[in-house]
């Protein structure tokens, strides 16, 4: 059932994520107009037709897939919603700022509603599991409803203490229009002064920020609908999280959903060495840099858990 809301609250909270909160219920019925900014997002990826394509406008889609996504699993993820290692306040705010360029809301609502999924999750009080409410709520459907729009400040007092934090996750529009913004400015500049690149600001920004922002959604919410259902559990978890090599590739590294929700405590998801994490690995290196300190370690029994778990089921068939 789509949820009726009068239209100017809904439409102010696209700008400003806290406006009139407290009324904002907490149903968990389909909401067609949060979702429309989303919609639209999608129909502009026609635009290609228009704006054509170039090597410099693939190169910018694919570098902001990458590192926003990095920012998304590394820092949305492992930082903000598990803490697995530490950094300053200063780069704690430059890489918040880039994964919610990613327009996947701000850093303490992505990281409060997580920790909700971790303590519930596949139950019926889990927002965005597939086994309770199917493939497309879990992708898509979920984070439209009044439930999951506000953030759950009593999950994220740590770092709500921080202004800067909560200033990003209240106008949460801000980062991804001035990465759009950016981008059509710096493919006007280029037109002008490069003009053998072949691009321009508005092939720019259909590639650089609406495309690579669709395709990056989709990635990271595949961890919701397909991690729980498609693949294998090395570990015996009391939910259905998956490992699934394919997910881990297009995420970076969150595709070991399983080996997560075993230890989430940990800074790496793929726990053994064949398990392929690139963003551990960038965390590493940004660990010798010391931008990153105390990447927390997978423990021993753990990972021998693992194996002999894997061991068992190979003897079983």
């Amino acid at each position: 059932m789509i949820k009726r809301l009068s239209l100017w609250p809904t439409l102010l909270r696209w700008f400003d994520a806290e406006a009139q909160a407290d009324n904002v219920s907490d149903n968990r019925q389909f909401n067609f107009l949060r979702l429309l900014p989303f919609i639209l997002l999608h129909i502009a990826c026609f635009a290609v037709i228009w704006v054509g394509v170039s090597s410099t406008a693939l190169m910018a889609c694919a570098a902001l897939y990458f590192i926003r996504m990095f920012a998304i699993t590394a820092f949305y993820h492992r930082y903000f919603a598990h803490r697995t290692f530490k950094t300053n306040r200063f780069w704690q705010f430059i890489f918040a700022f880039i994964a919610n360029s990613a327009a996947q809301r701000g850093p303490l609502w992505w990281a409060a509603h997580h920790r909700h999924h971790h303590q519930h999750s596949d139950t019926a009080a889990d927002l965005h599991s597939p086994v309770q409410d199917g493939f497309w709520w879990s992708h898509v459907g979920w984070f439209s409803c009044d439930a999951a729009f506000k953030t759950p400040w009593q999950r994220i007092r740590d770092f709500a203490s921080y202004p800067e934090l909560r200033f990003l996750n209240r106008f949460d529009a801000l980062a991804p229009a001035l990465l759009g913004i950016g981008l059509f400015v710096a493919g006007e500049l280029l037109a002008l002064y490069m003009p053998q690149l072949n691009t321009n600001g508005a092939q720019l920004f259909v590639w650089g920020f609406v495309i690579s922002t669709v395709v990056l959604f989709h990635a990271t919410v595949t961890i919701n609908s397909l991690g729980h259902v498609w693949g294998k559990k090395r570990f015996n978890t009391a939910d259905d999280s998956r490992n699934n090599t394919w997910l881990a590739l297009l995420t970076l590294g969150e595709g070991w959903h399983n080996n997560h929700h075993r230890f989430p405590a940990a800074a790496r998801q793929g726990f053994y060495w064949w398990q392929v994490d690139i963003s551990y690995y960038v965390l590493w290196l940004m660990a010798k840099l010391r931008i990153v300190q105390e990447l927390r370690p997978v423990p021993l029994h753990i990972l021998n858990e693992g194996r002999q778990h894997h061991h068992s089921k190979k003897g079983r068939v």
